[in-house]
């Protein structure tokens, strides 16, 4: 069975944990939004903001899953390109990852959320 280096398995668990994080904050803000809230001119805004960063995170999320099985899958060795494709999907989200953060934080912020 083909297997990722440890360093990149490790990194590709953290950022799943991650983004699992991302998501479940940005579906309990859009709970408590709309549940204070309501849905209104205002609020419509920011539970779509909420609801655009969980459908970004879940992408990444399965996109992560969806290399890890194909990686479980290939035999004997992982190809070169399916190497790279992995580093590019990490450092992509590595890059993205904290803008998600912090758009949530904003939200909780606006709305004096937990």
């Amino acid at each position: 069975m083909a297997k990722l280096p440890n360093d990149l398995s490790e990194t590709i668990w953290r950022l799943k944990r991650q983004l699992a994080d991302v998501i479940t904050n940005s579906r309990e803000s859009e709970f408590a939004i709309f549940e204070r809230f309501g849905e209104t001119e205002r609020t419509i805004i920011y539970l779509d903001e909420v609801q655009n960063v969980a459908e970004q995170a879940t992408e990444r999320f399965s996109q992560f899953s969806s290399l890890q099985i194909r990686i479980f899958n290939i035999q004997p060795l992982i190809p070169a390109d399916m190497l790279e494709l992995v580093m590019q999907v990490i450092a992509n989200t590595e890059a993205r990852l904290p803008a998600l953060e912090q758009s949530i934080q904003e939200i909780k912020t606006e709305w004096n959320l937990p």
